[in-house]
C-alpha cells in the first residue's frame, strides 16, 4: 500500500516537481495543499488547484487561516511595534510558521505517514518549516526533494518535461512573496550589498498626486477604523488601509538581516498598510505609555520579532511575552492622523483621552504647575549623590 504524504504546494516549479518525484519515484500518495494568509485572490487559488489535479495529486486543499494569522501573530506585531533591524515588519517570516500549522494539522487529519515542502537548503524557510514539523509531528516523516537533490531550475524543469508537464517556467526576473503583512520582492539587485531595485521590480506601483490626511482610530492598540469608519474584522481594515496607500508607493524599503543559517542577506520589500500602522500606533503609544512600559516593550518586543523570524513560535516564552504585550495596550486608544506622499508618509499627531501628555502638569521646556524650583534643586541633589561618591572616591583617577 503507497504511503500518504502532504506537499505544502504553492504551485510553482519547486512544489510541481515535488508533485511528479513523490508520486512517480517514490510511488507516495500526494495530497497537496496550500494556506492562504492573505496573499492570493480567489482566481490565483483556483487556478492552482487546478495545477495540482493536473499534476496527478489525489486530491488537493486551500485552508485559509488569514483570519488565524491576525490573531495569533499580527496583532502581537502591532502591539510590539516590531520591525526587524529598525526595517522590516516580518512579512514573509511571520506567515510561513502559520503555514507550516495549518499543514500539519491538514497531515494530522489525513492519517499521514510523511509531509513533503519544496524548499532549498539555502534560505530560512527550510527551517522554519522543520522545526514546526519537527515539533508538533515528531513521528512524521519530512520529505524534502529540492534540497536533499540540489536541483537546479533546469533540472527540474527537464524532469517535469520528461514526465509530459509542459508549462511556461520562465521564471519572473522578481521573485514576489505577497501576504496580508507586506510583499516581499527578491531580484539581482539584492543578491550584491549596493544594488537598488528599480521602480518596476515593485508589484505596486505610484497611482496618486499630492497630499492626503487620513485618520487612524485605534482601540487598545488594534486599528479599528479609518476616516470614521468602523470595521469589525481587523483584516478588512488592514487591507482596506493597504488599498488606500499603496497608490502613494509608500511602505517600500531593502531589509538587511542575518539569515537563520548564519549569512547575511537582503530583501526588497512593500507594506503601506503595516508600516503606517506601527508607526501610528508607536507614536500613540509614546504619548499614552509610561516610560517603563515603552521601554521593557520594545526589549520583549525585540526578543518576539527574532524568535518569530526564526521559526520558534511554538516556544511558550512567546505566549509569556504576548501576555505582556496585549497587556501594555489598555489606553492605546485614540485617534492618528497621517499625511500620504508620493513615496512618503509622515505621522502627524494623536488625540487620546489617556493622553499624558496634559497641560494640566506643566508645558514641556515652558512652565512646570506641580512643582517648585526648590523641588528640583533637591531631587538633583538626591539623584546625583552616588555618583558624586564615586568620582570624590576615585579622584584620583
Amino acid at each position: 500500500m503507497s504511503k500518504k504524504v502532504v506537499l505544502a504546494y504553492s504551485g510553482g516549479l519547486d512544489t510541481s516537481y515535488c508533485v511528479k518525484y513523490l508520486t512517480n519515484e517514490l510511488e507516495m500518495e500526494v495530497y497537496s495543499a496550500i494556506v492562504n494568509t492573505g496573499g492570493f485572490s480567489e482566481e490565483e487559488l483556483k487556478e492552482i488547484e487546478t495545477n495540482a489535479i493536473k499534476l496527478g495529486v489525489v486530491s488537493h486543499k486551500t485552508i485559509d487561516a488569514t483570519d488565524t494569522y491576525y490573531q495569533k501573530c499580527i496583532k502581537y506585531l502591532i502591539y510590539g511595534d516590531i520591525l526587524k533591524n529598525n526595517t522590516y515588519p516580518l512579512s514573509v517570516s511571520a506567515e510561513r510558521v502559520f503555514q507550516a500549522v495549518e499543514i500539519i494539522k491538514y497531515a494530522k487529519s489525513m492519517n499521514a505517514e510523511a509531509i513533503a515542502h519544496g524548499s532549498t537548503g539555502a534560505g530560512n524557510d527550510q527551517v522554519r518549516f522543520d522545526l514546526i514539523f519537527q515539533i508538533m509531528a515528531p513521528s512524521i516523516e519530512i520529505i524534502t526533494p529540492i534540497r536533499d537533490q540540489k536541483l537546479s531550475r533546469e533540472a527540474e524543469v527537464e524532469y517535469l518535461s520528461a514526465n509530459g508537464v509542459e508549462r511556461d517556467w520562465t521564471k519572473s526576473k522578481y521573485s514576489i512573496n505577497k501576504g496580508l503583512w507586506g510583499t516581499s520582492v527578491g531580484g539581482v539587485e539584492t543578491l550584491t550589498s549596493d544594488g537598488v531595485l528599480p521602480e518596476e521590480a515593485f508589484p505596486t506601483q505610484l497611482t496618486e498626486k499630492g497630499e492626503k490626511v487620513i485618520e487612524l482610530s485605534f482601540e487598545k492598540g488594534e486599528l479599528k477604523g479609518i476616516e470614521g469608519k468602523s470595521f469589525e474584522n481587523p483584516v478588512k481594515v488592514i487591507q482596506a488601509l493597504e488599498k488606500m496607500a499603496s497608490g502613494f508607493a509608500v511602505g517600500r524599503d531593502i531589509h538587511v538581516g542575518d539569515t537563520i543559517i548564519g549569512i547575511k542577506g537582503r530583501v526588497g520589500f512593500e507594506a503601506a498598510a503595516p508600516l503606517i500602522i506601527i508607526k501610528a500606533h508607536h507614536l500613540l503609544g509614546k504619548h499614552v505609555q509610561t516610560k517603563w512600559q515603552l521601554y521593557w516593550k520594545e526589549q520583549l518586543a525585540n526578543w518576539y520579532g527574532m524568535m518569530l523570524h526564526e521559526g520558534q513560535y511554538l516556544d511558550p516564552v512567546m505566549r509569556n511575552i504576548e501576555k505582556f504585550l496585549e497587556d501594555t495596550q489598555q489606553n492605546v486608544t485614540g485617534k492618528v492622523k497621517v499625511k500620504l506622499s508620493p513615496y512618503k508618509f509622515d505621522v502627524l499627531g494623536i488625540d487620546s483621552p489617556f493622553d499624558l501628555m496634559s497641560a494640566k502638569f506643566g508645558s514641556y521646556g515652558e512652565m512646570n504647575l506641580a512643582w517648585s524650583g526648590e523641588d528640583v534643586k533637591g531631587f538633583t541633589k538626591i539623584i546625583s549623590n552616588q555618583i558624586k561618591i564615586y568620582h570624590q572616591v576615585n579622584s584620583d583617577k
